[in-house]
């Protein structure tokens, strides 16, 4: 039986001989046994110019819009245009019932006609009272009466005439108008409805420039002057338009607490609409700064991080830094912090990157 000081010297040889096969594989190991570098697609972060901007929710209005409501009360008879026609100037939209006017209007003329006779009467009675009075038959009181009821006469006639002018004016009321050429919009009223001096009857757009209602918060407002520029986006962020700013609030709204601005938007081709929300952006300055592609940021929790391609001992290696990324103009970060121009950038394969990792550009 072996001792136990016999059986550590028998141990010996094979500890040995395991050292020395440890020895030779890390050998070979250091020789030729590395990884290789990892194929990575490198950019350069390059400059741009970069806005400085803020999105707002905006609306739409028109320049040019009526809102169309009658002048006289009454029952809409006919309705004489269909919402999305378009309408010359005094085209007819709306016909309320004139029967009730156009009764007034045959009095007054049937009194104007009696007034008219009696005038003529008076005027014959005139002549007549100054013939006899050149003759000597009748008195100047006689004459000075005949003119008197001769004056009265045509005052109540001149003053009647201009009742039937203006019930003829009331009367064109009655049908309703378009006062410009356009669009009409929805018509809310049936045949049938009563109306007033009140009720929207329909609009009237004419196609052309609108302008953007944009409420800024009030801590932004000092930053508002006009000739900002302002782009209009469409429902995929694209610039659908561009114009200025032209009005800028000198009061703030006490409910909402924004500030008022508003700019000329061009609306050649249609494809906006009055009364449309939309996506404003106010570009408040422009400057130059780096940017990356979006591919080349990963984000862990809250922060945003990015592989460098950095030269080290003559290869190249992915080294990690945190970076501050801003909007996104495009497919690119704009670069807040973190990274300068002309730095390389790891754009794929980064989820197999740790720091310090060879790396090779790809192609």
């Amino acid at each position: 039986m072996l001792t136990r000081t016999g059986r550590r010297l028998a141990a010996f040889p094979a500890l040995a001989a395991l050292a020395a096969v440890w020895t030779v594989a890390c050998a070979r190991s250091g020789a030729g046994g590395a990884p290789p570098p990892a194929p990575v697609k490198i950019e350069t972060a390059r400059v741009v110019k970069v806005d400085d901007s803020t999105e707002y929710v905006a609306t739409l209005k028109s320049r040019d819009s009526a809102a169309i409501m009658p002048q006289v009360e009454g029952e809409v008879t006919q309705i004489l245009v269909r919402s999305g026609q378009r309408v010359a100037p005094g085209a007819p939209l709306v016909q309320i019932d004139p029967a009730k006017q156009q009764a007034t209007v045959k009095s007054h003329e049937d009194t104007r006609a009696a007034k008219q006779a009696a005038l003529e009467y008076a005027k014959q009675q005139y002549e007549r009272v100054s013939g006899l009075q050149k003759s000597g038959i009748s008195s100047q009181q006689d004459l000075d009466q005949a003119r008197s009821a001769m004056d009265s006469a045509a005052a109540e006639l001149q003053s009647l005439d201009a009742q039937v002018r203006e019930e003829h004016v009331q009367l064109r009321y009655y049908q309703v108008a378009s006062p410009m050429s356009g669009i009409v919009g929805d018509i809310p009223v049936r045949v049938g409805d009563r109306v007033t001096v009140s009720t929207l009857l329909t609009t009237v757009d004419r196609p052309g420039s609108l302008e953007v209602y944009v409420n800024v918060p009030l801590e932004r407002a000092p930053r508002l002057r006009d000739g900002l520029r302002v782009e209009i986006l469409d429902g995929e962020r694209n610039v659908a338009a561009t114009c200025a700013i032209t009005f800028v609030s000198p009061r703030v709204d006490d409910a909402t607490q924004t500030v008022l601005a508003k700019a000329i938007v061009g609306n050649d081709q249609g494809a906006l609409r009055t009364s449309q929300f939309v996506r404003a952006r106010i570009v408040w300055e422009t400057h130059e700064g780096p940017v990356i592609p979006v591919l080349a940021v990963t984000r862990v929790g809250s922060q945003s991080f990015a592989f460098l391609a950095v030269e080290e001992k003559g290869a190249l290696v992915a080294r990690q830094r945190s970076v501050k990324v801003g909007e996104i103009v495009g497919d690119d970060y704009v670069v807040l912090e973190g990274i300068m121009p002309g730095e390389r950038v790891v754009v794929s394969g980064t989820q197999f990157l740790a720091d310090g990792v060879p790396v090779t550009p790809q192609g």
